[in-house]
């Protein structure tokens, strides 16, 4: 009987072992971030960010959505501003004339261009709950909305407004909608998205850290600033729930930006935001 020599044997088992495991334990998928547009917002006198600086003057601040597609769900960081304001071809002046808001397309439309509805989003992170970050948060009834316990509690307050939120914005949500966060949260368990308490702009405002295969760490501020010049002064604005909490929160994410070695995207920052690539283009 013809034998196969026992090296040759040896090596085909080895081989066909090597196949099953590549076959078993596929590649990880980096994630893949989108940058979208949630609006446009002219401040008639920045200094309101920046007390005692630039009083009088003008500035356009960008208002940015984030769309995080990951092997395990679909991920949206901030809703922008309502998309019913695409009704108003001039925008709108709010809060005695502080603001003038516009959007030129709406949440669902840029969703619809990366081949999602908000239906099919699985999870929704708040960075606070201020009416600009808020505008587009009903549209997600079948997501869970992460968001830290202080914050929860203000926004289903009876003082609610007085956090300067908009109920209205949230009125077809309940709170089994939410998930509470008591801190640091790592949404897909592999540590490609965490979100990082970062108390002091609001009760429970906090900043998303994504890890991404080739553009690396990002943290999203959310408004721990709203501009360059006020992260290199550390100046708190004037519409925020505690200064002194606020100093501590930006202490401790330029920590976490140091260790992570991460960009900081400040997402109301205009000249930062036109560097970025935008929907349907993406990071990853």
């Amino acid at each position: 009987m013809f034998k196969f020599p026992l090296i040759l044997l040896t090596s085909l088992i080895l081989l066909n072992g090597c196949s099953q495991s590549l076959v078993s334990e596929p590649e990880q998928v980096s994630p893949q971030l989108y940058v979208l547009n949630g609006g446009e917002i002219t401040v008639t006198d920045i200094s309101m960010f920046s007390p005692g600086v630039d009083q009088g003057l003008k500035k356009t601040l960008n208002n940015s959505v984030y769309v995080i597609k990951h092997p395990k769900g679909v991920f949206v960081w901030d809703t922008g501003l309502s998309d019913e304001l695409i009704a108003q071809q001039d925008g709108v002046m709010v809060a005695d004339g502080a603001f003038h808001l516009k959007t030129s397309t709406t949440l669902v439309e840029q969703l619809q261009q990366i081949g999602l509805t908000p239906e099919q989003v699985n999870y929704v992170g708040v960075s606070h709950f201020h009416f600009d970050h808020t505008g587009n948060l009903n549209l997600f009834k079948n997501a869970k909305i992460l968001l830290q316990q202080q914050e929860l509690d203000a926004a289903f307050s009876s003082d609610a407004e007085k956090y300067y939120f908009d109920p209205a914005s949230y009125a077809q949500l309940s709170v089994d909608n939410f998930k509470p966060l008591s801190g640091q949260y790592d949404v897909f368990g592999d540590q490609s998205v965490v979100i990082y308490p970062a108390k002091g702009h609001s009760p429970g405002h906090q900043v998303l850290l994504l890890d991404l295969k080739q553009q690396g760490a990002i943290v999203l501020s959310g408004d721990l600033y709203h501009f360059e010049s006020n992260r290199a002064h550390q100046r708190v604005p004037m519409v925020n729930f505690d200064k002194q909490q606020s100093k501590l929160a930006m202490q401790e994410i330029e920590k976490l930006i140091t260790n992570k070695k991460a960009e900081l995207w400040i997402q109301h920052d205009l000249e930062q935001d036109k560097k970025r690539k935008h929907s349907p283009d993406f990071y990853q």
